[in-house]
């Protein structure tokens, strides 16, 4: 259920996506308030699950993982053993950065962050010796035109 937000708790969201390491005069002066109200608004989205945990970003490329890999996978199984098996599969594997049951002809779309081609097939090869998959397709990103984790709020 959505949680109704009035215009400074807006203004409070949008700056913690922009920066989380702000600090709470930072945010408050950006949003035209004070400190403690910044506060007791930031701990209440919290405590309503607007605001889950806090992380860091870091840049993938610099990291050497140069390869995108987006995984259309189709199966044949749809059985509750073979649905935990898979996504503990998928949980396990640090190079799956997302994961999305989809409608239509494909199952599941994962987005696979891995060095290069050959880190990627050492992903495959492992993950089908894992779970059984009808169809597996690969689609390699050439570039990332756009990427964010800033919503529309």
């Amino acid at each position: 259920m959505a949680v109704r937000l009035d215009e400074m708790d807006r203004k409070i969201l949008f700056q913690l996506q922009d920066d989380a390491s702000q600090s709470l005069d930072e945010i408050a002066r950006k949003v035209g308030s004070s400190k403690t109200p910044v506060w007791n608004r930031i701990r209440k989205m919290k405590d309503l699950g607007v605001i889950g945990r806090q992380t860091v970003l870091l840049d993938a490329e610099a990291l050497g993982l140069e390869a995108c890999f987006f995984v259309l996978i189709r199966t044949s199984e749809h059985e509750a053993d073979w649905q935990r098996r898979f996504l503990a599969t998928l949980r396990a594997r640090p190079e799956v950065l997302e994961a999305h049951r989809l409608a239509g002809d494909i199952d599941y779309i994962l987005k696979v962050r891995v060095k290069n081609a050959r880190a990627y097939d050492l992903f495959y090869q492992a993950l089908i010796s894992e779970v059984k998959i009808y169809n597996v397709t690969a689609l390699l990103s050439m570039e990332e035109i756009k990427s964010t984790t800033i919503l529309p709020v």
